[in-house]
Protein backbone atom coordinates (compact mmCIF):
# COMPACT_ATOMS: atom_id res chain seq x y z
CA UNK A 1 0.00 0.00 0.00
CA UNK A 2 1.64 3.22 -1.20
CA UNK A 3 0.39 5.46 1.59
CA UNK A 4 1.52 3.03 4.29
CA UNK A 5 4.98 2.82 2.75
CA UNK A 6 5.11 6.62 2.70
CA UNK A 7 4.18 6.76 6.39
CA UNK A 8 6.93 4.30 7.23
CA UNK A 9 9.52 6.34 5.33
CA UNK A 10 8.46 9.52 7.10
CA UNK A 11 8.56 7.81 10.49
CA UNK A 12 12.06 6.40 9.89
CA UNK A 13 13.33 9.85 8.91
CA UNK A 14 12.63 11.21 12.39
CA UNK A 15 11.82 8.45 14.92
CA UNK A 16 9.69 9.50 17.89
CA UNK A 17 9.35 8.08 21.39
CA UNK A 18 6.12 6.05 21.49
CA UNK A 19 4.88 4.36 24.66
CA UNK A 20 2.44 1.45 24.50
CA UNK A 21 0.22 1.27 27.55
CA UNK A 22 -0.98 -2.33 27.27
CA UNK A 23 1.48 -3.90 29.68
CA UNK A 24 1.56 -7.67 29.56
CA UNK A 25 -0.20 -7.88 26.20
CA UNK A 26 1.85 -10.01 23.82
CA UNK A 27 0.61 -8.03 20.84
CA UNK A 28 1.93 -4.78 22.32
CA UNK A 29 5.27 -6.39 23.14
CA UNK A 30 5.65 -7.72 19.60
CA UNK A 31 4.56 -4.40 18.10
CA UNK A 32 7.15 -2.50 20.14
CA UNK A 33 9.82 -4.95 19.02
CA UNK A 34 8.89 -4.42 15.36
CA UNK A 35 8.76 -0.64 15.70
CA UNK A 36 12.27 -0.62 17.14
CA UNK A 37 13.71 -3.22 14.77
CA UNK A 38 12.36 -1.42 11.68
CA UNK A 39 13.44 2.02 12.91
CA UNK A 40 9.88 3.33 12.90
CA UNK A 41 9.96 4.63 16.47
CA UNK A 42 11.72 4.36 19.78
CA UNK A 43 9.00 2.23 21.30
CA UNK A 44 8.49 0.79 24.76
CA UNK A 45 5.75 -0.99 26.66
CA UNK A 46 5.07 0.47 30.09
CA UNK A 47 5.83 -2.29 32.59
CA UNK A 48 6.90 -0.20 35.58
CA UNK A 49 4.39 2.54 36.31
CA UNK A 50 6.12 3.55 39.54
CA UNK A 51 9.32 4.42 37.69
CA UNK A 52 7.42 6.85 35.46
CA UNK A 53 5.68 8.56 38.35
CA UNK A 54 8.93 8.84 40.30
CA UNK A 55 10.55 10.75 37.44
CA UNK A 56 7.89 13.40 36.69
CA UNK A 57 7.31 16.83 38.18
CA UNK A 58 5.06 16.36 41.22
CA UNK A 59 2.97 19.32 40.06
CA UNK A 60 1.99 17.45 36.89
CA UNK A 61 0.98 14.42 38.89
CA UNK A 62 -0.97 16.59 41.32
CA UNK A 63 -3.01 18.08 38.46
CA UNK A 64 -4.05 14.63 37.31
CA UNK A 65 -4.83 13.36 40.78
CA UNK A 66 -7.01 16.39 41.64
CA UNK A 67 -8.66 16.89 38.22
CA UNK A 68 -12.08 18.42 39.01
CA UNK A 69 -13.84 16.29 36.44
CA UNK A 70 -12.78 13.12 38.27
CA UNK A 71 -13.21 14.13 41.89
CA UNK A 72 -14.88 10.84 42.78
CA UNK A 73 -12.54 8.60 40.81
CA UNK A 74 -9.22 7.71 42.49
CA UNK A 75 -6.03 8.03 40.44
CA UNK A 76 -4.34 4.64 40.22
CA UNK A 77 -0.56 5.01 40.45
CA UNK A 78 -0.11 1.35 39.47
CA UNK A 79 -2.01 1.70 36.20
CA UNK A 80 0.26 1.52 33.12
CA UNK A 81 -2.30 3.55 31.15
CA UNK A 82 -2.02 6.45 33.58
CA UNK A 83 1.77 6.13 33.58
CA UNK A 84 1.98 6.15 29.78
CA UNK A 85 -0.24 9.21 29.52
CA UNK A 86 1.74 11.00 32.23
CA UNK A 87 4.91 10.23 30.25
CA UNK A 88 3.51 12.17 27.30
CA UNK A 89 2.30 15.02 29.52
CA UNK A 90 5.75 15.28 31.16
CA UNK A 91 7.68 15.14 27.88
CA UNK A 92 9.20 11.74 28.60
CA UNK A 93 7.46 10.36 25.51
CA UNK A 94 6.16 11.93 22.32
CA UNK A 95 3.04 9.81 21.88
CA UNK A 96 0.98 7.13 23.59
CA UNK A 97 -0.97 4.24 22.05
CA UNK A 98 -3.37 2.27 24.25
CA UNK A 99 -6.52 0.20 24.25
CA UNK A 100 -5.55 -3.27 23.02
CA UNK A 101 -6.53 -4.60 26.43
CA UNK A 102 -8.65 -1.71 27.73
CA UNK A 103 -12.04 -0.26 26.77
CA UNK A 104 -12.16 3.07 24.98
CA UNK A 105 -13.73 4.69 28.05
CA UNK A 106 -10.54 4.03 30.06
CA UNK A 107 -8.35 5.53 27.35
CA UNK A 108 -10.57 8.60 27.04
CA UNK A 109 -10.59 9.17 30.79
CA UNK A 110 -6.80 9.10 30.89
CA UNK A 111 -6.58 11.47 27.91
CA UNK A 112 -9.05 13.96 29.39
CA UNK A 113 -7.72 13.77 32.93
CA UNK A 114 -4.02 14.00 32.12
CA UNK A 115 -3.63 15.65 28.70
CA UNK A 116 -6.84 17.67 28.52
CA UNK A 117 -8.25 19.36 25.44
CA UNK A 118 -5.93 21.04 22.93
CA UNK A 119 -6.10 24.87 23.06
CA UNK A 120 -7.33 25.10 19.47
CA UNK A 121 -10.12 22.57 19.95
CA UNK A 122 -13.47 22.69 21.74
CA UNK A 123 -13.95 18.92 21.97
CA UNK A 124 -12.08 15.64 22.08
CA UNK A 125 -13.32 13.38 19.31
CA UNK A 126 -12.09 10.60 17.05
CA UNK A 127 -11.85 9.68 13.42
CA UNK A 128 -11.00 6.72 11.22
CA UNK A 129 -8.54 7.06 8.37
CA UNK A 130 -9.36 4.67 5.52
CA UNK A 131 -7.50 3.53 2.47
CA UNK A 132 -10.07 2.31 -0.04
CA UNK A 133 -9.41 -0.70 -2.30
CA UNK A 134 -8.41 1.66 -5.14
CA UNK A 135 -5.85 3.35 -2.86
CA UNK A 136 -7.87 6.49 -2.20
CA UNK A 137 -7.70 7.93 1.34
CA UNK A 138 -10.78 9.17 3.20
CA UNK A 139 -11.63 10.07 6.80
CA UNK A 140 -14.78 9.54 8.88
CA UNK A 141 -15.48 11.48 12.08
CA UNK A 142 -16.65 11.06 14.80
CA UNK A 143 -16.85 7.28 15.11
CA UNK A 144 -16.00 6.60 18.73
CA UNK A 145 -16.38 9.42 21.26
CA UNK A 146 -19.29 11.90 21.05
CA UNK A 147 -22.71 10.21 21.11
CA UNK A 148 -24.74 13.27 20.11
CA UNK A 149 -22.45 16.24 19.43
CA UNK A 150 -23.86 19.74 19.67
CA UNK A 151 -23.17 22.42 17.06
CA UNK A 152 -19.80 23.47 18.49
CA UNK A 153 -18.66 19.89 19.00
CA UNK A 154 -19.69 18.90 15.48
CA UNK A 155 -17.77 21.85 14.08
CA UNK A 156 -14.74 20.79 16.11
CA UNK A 157 -15.02 17.25 14.74
CA UNK A 158 -15.03 18.65 11.19
CA UNK A 159 -11.99 20.86 11.68
CA UNK A 160 -10.01 18.18 13.55
CA UNK A 161 -10.89 15.49 10.99
CA UNK A 162 -9.82 17.75 8.13
CA UNK A 163 -6.50 18.37 9.87
CA UNK A 164 -5.96 14.64 10.42
CA UNK A 165 -6.73 13.89 6.78
CA UNK A 166 -4.37 16.57 5.46
CA UNK A 167 -1.54 15.54 7.80
CA UNK A 168 -1.71 11.85 6.89
CA UNK A 169 -2.65 11.98 3.21
CA UNK A 170 -0.83 15.11 2.08
CA UNK A 171 -3.97 16.13 0.15
CA UNK A 172 -6.35 19.02 0.66
CA UNK A 173 -9.36 18.15 2.80
CA UNK A 174 -12.86 18.54 1.34
CA UNK A 175 -15.33 18.17 4.18
CA UNK A 176 -18.91 16.97 3.81
CA UNK A 177 -21.24 17.58 6.76
CA UNK A 178 -23.54 14.60 6.40
CA UNK A 179 -27.28 14.41 6.97
CA UNK A 180 -30.37 12.63 5.67
CA UNK A 181 -31.06 15.88 3.79
CA UNK A 182 -29.26 17.72 1.00
CA UNK A 183 -29.67 21.48 0.78
CA UNK A 184 -33.14 21.65 2.24
CA UNK A 185 -34.59 18.45 0.81
CA UNK A 186 -35.90 17.68 4.31
CA UNK A 187 -36.70 19.75 7.37
CA UNK A 188 -35.92 18.58 10.90
CA UNK A 189 -34.08 19.85 13.97
CA UNK A 190 -31.33 17.31 13.30
CA UNK A 191 -30.84 18.84 9.87
CA UNK A 192 -30.76 22.29 11.46
CA UNK A 193 -27.90 21.15 13.69
CA UNK A 194 -25.80 20.10 10.70
CA UNK A 195 -26.51 23.38 8.89
CA UNK A 196 -25.53 25.40 11.97
CA UNK A 197 -22.37 23.32 12.46
CA UNK A 198 -21.39 23.91 8.82
CA UNK A 199 -21.77 27.64 9.31
CA UNK A 200 -19.66 27.45 12.47
CA UNK A 201 -16.88 25.64 10.62
CA UNK A 202 -16.94 28.31 7.92
CA UNK A 203 -16.56 30.97 10.61
CA UNK A 204 -13.73 29.22 12.44
CA UNK A 205 -11.84 27.88 9.40
CA UNK A 206 -12.72 30.12 6.44
CA UNK A 207 -10.07 28.56 4.19
CA UNK A 208 -11.38 25.02 4.69
CA UNK A 209 -13.44 23.50 1.88
CA UNK A 210 -16.64 22.43 3.63
CA UNK A 211 -20.29 22.10 2.72
CA UNK A 212 -23.49 20.78 4.25
CA UNK A 213 -25.98 19.57 4.77
CA UNK A 214 -25.26 16.75 2.29
CA UNK A 215 -26.47 13.19 1.93
CA UNK A 216 -23.68 10.69 1.41
CA UNK A 217 -24.47 10.09 -2.25
CA UNK A 218 -24.39 13.82 -2.94
CA UNK A 219 -21.05 14.08 -1.16
CA UNK A 220 -19.47 11.10 -2.92
CA UNK A 221 -20.90 10.69 -6.44
CA UNK A 222 -20.03 13.56 -8.83
CA UNK A 223 -23.15 13.26 -10.97
CA UNK A 224 -25.43 13.23 -7.92
CA UNK A 225 -23.52 16.06 -6.29
CA UNK A 226 -23.91 18.20 -9.40
CA UNK A 227 -27.64 17.52 -9.42
CA UNK A 228 -28.42 17.88 -5.72
CA UNK A 229 -25.89 20.57 -4.75
CA UNK A 230 -24.83 22.45 -7.91
CA UNK A 231 -21.89 24.79 -7.38
CA UNK A 232 -20.78 23.10 -4.16
CA UNK A 233 -16.99 23.06 -3.57
CA UNK A 234 -17.34 19.65 -1.92
CA UNK A 235 -20.32 17.73 -3.33
CA UNK A 236 -19.28 14.73 -5.40
CA UNK A 237 -15.63 14.90 -4.36
CA UNK A 238 -15.55 14.90 -0.55
CA UNK A 239 -12.76 13.03 1.22
CA UNK A 240 -13.67 13.88 4.83
CA UNK A 241 -17.12 12.84 6.04
CA UNK A 242 -18.53 14.21 9.29
CA UNK A 243 -21.42 12.23 10.74
CA UNK A 244 -24.17 13.92 12.78
CA UNK A 245 -24.02 11.39 15.64
CA UNK A 246 -22.11 8.40 16.93
CA UNK A 247 -24.75 5.91 15.80
CA UNK A 248 -24.30 6.76 12.14
CA UNK A 249 -20.53 7.23 12.33
CA UNK A 250 -19.80 3.98 14.12
CA UNK A 251 -22.12 1.95 11.91
CA UNK A 252 -20.75 3.50 8.73
CA UNK A 253 -17.10 2.89 9.56
CA UNK A 254 -17.72 -0.80 10.21
CA UNK A 255 -19.69 -1.18 6.99
CA UNK A 256 -16.94 0.58 5.05
CA UNK A 257 -14.29 -1.70 6.53
CA UNK A 258 -16.15 -5.02 6.54
CA UNK A 259 -18.30 -4.80 3.41
CA UNK A 260 -16.40 -2.15 1.47
CA UNK A 261 -12.99 -3.79 1.94
CA UNK A 262 -11.29 -0.60 3.11
CA UNK A 263 -8.27 -0.73 5.40
CA UNK A 264 -9.15 1.19 8.55
CA UNK A 265 -6.75 3.00 10.88
CA UNK A 266 -8.11 4.12 14.21
CA UNK A 267 -9.94 5.22 16.17
CA UNK A 268 -7.55 8.18 16.11
CA UNK A 269 -8.17 10.61 18.96
CA UNK A 270 -8.43 14.29 18.05
CA UNK A 271 -8.48 17.50 20.04
CA UNK A 272 -6.30 16.06 22.82
CA UNK A 273 -3.56 18.15 24.41
CA UNK A 274 -0.95 15.60 23.32
CA UNK A 275 -0.66 12.74 20.86
CA UNK A 276 -2.60 9.73 22.11
CA UNK A 277 -4.53 7.08 20.21
CA UNK A 278 -6.95 4.33 21.07
CA UNK A 279 -6.96 0.76 19.76
CA UNK A 280 -9.69 -1.77 19.25
CA UNK A 281 -9.42 -4.63 21.73
CA UNK A 282 -9.40 -6.87 18.67
CA UNK A 283 -6.33 -5.08 17.29
CA UNK A 284 -3.65 -7.16 15.59
CA UNK A 285 0.08 -6.55 15.89
CA UNK A 286 -0.05 -4.86 12.49
CA UNK A 287 -2.81 -2.56 13.74
CA UNK A 288 -0.75 -1.53 16.75
CA UNK A 289 2.32 -0.90 14.61
CA UNK A 290 0.38 1.18 12.11
CA UNK A 291 -1.41 3.31 14.69
CA UNK A 292 1.92 3.83 16.46
CA UNK A 293 3.43 5.04 13.18
CA UNK A 294 0.52 7.46 12.75
CA UNK A 295 1.08 8.70 16.31
CA UNK A 296 4.77 9.18 15.57
CA UNK A 297 4.02 11.18 12.42
CA UNK A 298 1.66 13.46 14.35
CA UNK A 299 4.24 13.86 17.10
CA UNK A 300 6.73 15.01 14.46
CA UNK A 301 4.37 17.85 13.59
CA UNK A 302 3.40 18.85 17.13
Amino acid sequence: MAILEEWYERARANPQRVVLADAGDERAVEAASRLNAEGLASASVIDNAAAIFDSVDPAILSEAVTHPGFANRPFDLDDPLNAATIAVRAGLADACVAGASRPTADVLRAAIRILGTAPESSAISSCFFFVLPDGSPIVYGDCGVLPDPDVDQLASVAISSASTFAALSGDEARVAMLSFSTKGSARHQRVDKVIAATERVQELAPDLLVDGELQFDAAWVPAIGDKKAPGSPVAGRANVFVFPDLDSGNIAYKITERLGGAQAFGPLLQGVGGVMHDLSRGASVDDIVNVSVIAALQAQQS
